[in-house]
């Protein structure tokens, strides 16, 4: 990235981002948002896999939250949405409930196969539905992940149609109501995986040299802009083709953690009567509704019966490859632009997360230091 002039910061013109996605455009010294020759440039998330003990428990809260059954073994659970494409999420039968790791698409088998030698791995042929060809990789986090192509798409499925609005003046809808029911909002698509690591930038730099991935918006702690980023929102490019705001986001922390993952739904009163149907259903909201900054997505966060954190979403930003980063202070007060204030349960403030501190504090070999460990604290109260 060349950093932008002295005349193009917001207090010489104006604020270029103004109106966009965030307070603040980049100023000379920041670190880049893209690399300038990655090795390929995937097109999107393809999946996410997790580990289950109850693969039953699993697919009747995936029902609950909107997604279709794909494909089922014995020990493995394949779950969709209603848009044409892959599989969203894959669970296998496991010991112990985790996060395996994400999977993203190439756009085609030849960049896989060039992925595998810069990175002195082994392409191979898919296994399961939909074939396809794929690499296995690990991140400097220590998160496996993978990078497919040639999997072939599942067909679309009914679409849950969005309500039509009297707004703006505007009449649409005359001598008909709204009565939206109150069902599983139907998922759509795989939106964005958060992940944390304690090795934020070494990461970052990871996926922009070897995907291609290229930031939206950088977030830092309170009064430590001069260290550098501690989240970024990242999007993949597709040049002129808009894509989501972030596929990938990654927040510096103790721990190498999955945060949560986010699914497209049809509309608000999909997402809201989806919400009261989960409630009905005794499952534990975690945050919400709200509309986010950094994305503008409206969001609604639940947890399912293994405690991992789930978003319904809809509406989020779309970019293009030619936007500049935004920059701004990560801040609690600064995650919503409307909506209940922001939830401990969603901060994830709870015993492990002091264990994991302590633990990173005294490792001592990444870059969760006890400066950042206050910038956290700051962040948190703010």
């Amino acid at each position: 990235m060349t950093a932008q002039a002295e005349s193009d910061r917001p207090d010489a013109h104006g604020d270029v981002h103004d109106g966009l996605h965030s307070e603040q455009g980049a100023i000379r010294g920041d670190r880049p948002h893209r690399a300038t020759n990655p090795v390929i440039k995937v097109e999107d998330i393809a999946w996410l896999e997790f580990e289950k003990p109850d693969l039953d428990a699993a697919e009747r809260f995936a029902h609950d939250f909107g997604f279709v059954t794909a494909a089922r073994t014995a020990d493995t659970l394949h779950l969709r949405g209603a848009l044409a494409g892959t599989q969203c999420v894959v669970i296998r039968r496991g010991r112990g409930s985790r996060f395996v790791g994400p999977t993203f698409r190439a756009a085609d088998v030849a960049d896989v196969h060039r992925l595998a030698k810069a990175t002195n791995g082994a392409a191979y042929e898919l296994r399961e539905p939909g074939g396809g060809v794929g690499v296995d990789l690990v991140d400097p986090s220590g998160v496996p992940l993978r990078v497919v192509a040639g999997v072939a798409e599942l067909p679309a499925l009914p679409l849950q149609r969005p309500l039509t609005v009297n707004a703006g003046g505007a009449v649409e809808r005359a001598n008909a109501t709204q009565r939206p029911p109150r069902e599983p909002a139907r998922i759509e698509r795989l939106g964005h995986v958060v992940l944390e690591s304690a090795r934020f930038t070494q990461a970052l730099d990871w996926y922009q040299q070897h995907l291609g991935l290229i930031v939206s918006d950088f977030l830092y702690f309170p009064g430590q802009r001069d260290r550098g980023p501690t989240m970024a929102f990242i999007r993949c490019d597709r040049g002129a083709t808009p894509t989501d705001h972030h596929t990938l986001a990654m927040t510096l922390g103790p721990g190498r953690t999955y945060i949560h993952s986010a699914y497209q739904v049809a509309d608000l009163d999909a997402l809201a009567a989806g919400g009261e149907y989960l409630t009905e259903h005794r499952y534990k909201r975690s945050w919400g509704i709200g509309r986010h900054i950094e994305g503008s997505q409206i969001f609604d966060y639940w947890r399912d019966p293994d405690g991992f954190l789930v978003e319904h979403f809809t509406d989020g930003d779309m970019f293009d490859n030619t936007l500049e980063p935004g920059w701004t202070p990560m801040t609690a007060s600064g995650l919503a632009q409307w909506g209940p204030a922001v939830t401990r349960d969603f901060l994830e403030v709870n015993p492990s997360m002091i264990k994991q501190i302590v633990s990173a504090l005294t490792a001592g070999d990444n870059e969760f230091t006890a400066r950042r460990l206050l910038g956290m604290i700051s962040m948190s109260r703010s």
